[in-house]
């Protein structure tokens, strides 16, 4: 099972407490993977990847699955100089993930 958290606007340390809510429920329900949609954020700052990173260490510790997919441009450009794209599994979009999720091709 998967379960899609999406968020928008301003991904700062005012919306940390609200994202590792959504990550706890998530990781509350019988969901495999949990799939992050950050098409609608805008910005990210350091506290946004942190609690990003957090989250992934979570996730992973409760053997489970996290992937992000639609990423805005800043967070692209974000994640490349802090390396983290080579840490988090990026999807382009949902049906990128699908793709891939979907028809086993990942593991």
């Amino acid at each position: 099972m998967i379960k899609v958290i999406q968020l928008s606007g301003i991904l700062d340390g005012t919306q940390v407490d609200a994202f590792h809510q959504l990550i706890g429920e998530a990781l509350a329900t019988s969901a495999s993977t949990i799939l992050v949609d950050l098409k609608e954020i805008t910005f990210m700052d350091s506290s946004g990847l942190g609690a990003l990173a957090s989250a992934h260490k979570k996730v992973r510790a409760s053997g489970k699955r996290l992937s992000f997919c639609s990423i805005h441009e800043q967070v692209r450009i974000l994640f490349e100089l802090t390396s983290m794209d080579q840490v988090f599994e990026v999807f382009a979009d949902r049906q990128a993930f699908d793709q891939t999720v979907l028809s086993g091709a990942a593991s």
